[in-house]
């Protein structure tokens, strides 16, 4: 039996398809659904979500927000997604390196707090780049 997984963001549905397993980026880590899990509301936080379709894994970004899962489909609202099919590792490593620049550098707690938020984000990408790669 399958998973049908959905992630909503504000202005889309970003992914609609069935899978065999899911990994999501809980508030509280790693959360593995399969089958048959028993309901569960949870927090997401920004990290990657791996999907496993046909014995491959397919990563996707997400940004923070909800998930809610029951009778075998997973509902995912996010604050955004990215789906993944090709990342420049290189190109990732930089932007990694300058929002770990620019934290280190801001001064505001708005900055700080963007500053985070930027970093977090470019190593979900870099998590990402790994799933990929393997």
């Amino acid at each position: 039996m399958n998973l049908k997984i959905r992630v909503i963001a504000p202005d889309k549905i970003v992914w609609d398809a069935n899978a065999e397993e899911v990994i999501l980026p809980s508030s509280t880590g790693q959360l593995g659904i399969l089958s048959g899990h028993i309901p569960l509301l949870t927090a997401i936080d920004i990290g990657v979500m791996r999907v496993k379709i046909e014995k491959e894994w397919q990563p996707i970004i997400l940004l923070g927000g909800f998930a809610e899962v029951e009778n075998n489909n997973i509902t995912i609202l996010v604050n955004g997604a990215e789906i993944v099919s090709e990342i420049d590792i290189k190109k990732t490593q930089q932007e990694l390196d300058k929002a770990t620049e620019l934290l280190s550098e801001a001064k505001t707690n708005k900055e700080k707090i963007e500053a985070t938020q930027n970093l977090r984000k470019t190593r979900a990408r870099m998590q990402a780049a790994a799933v990929l790669n393997r």
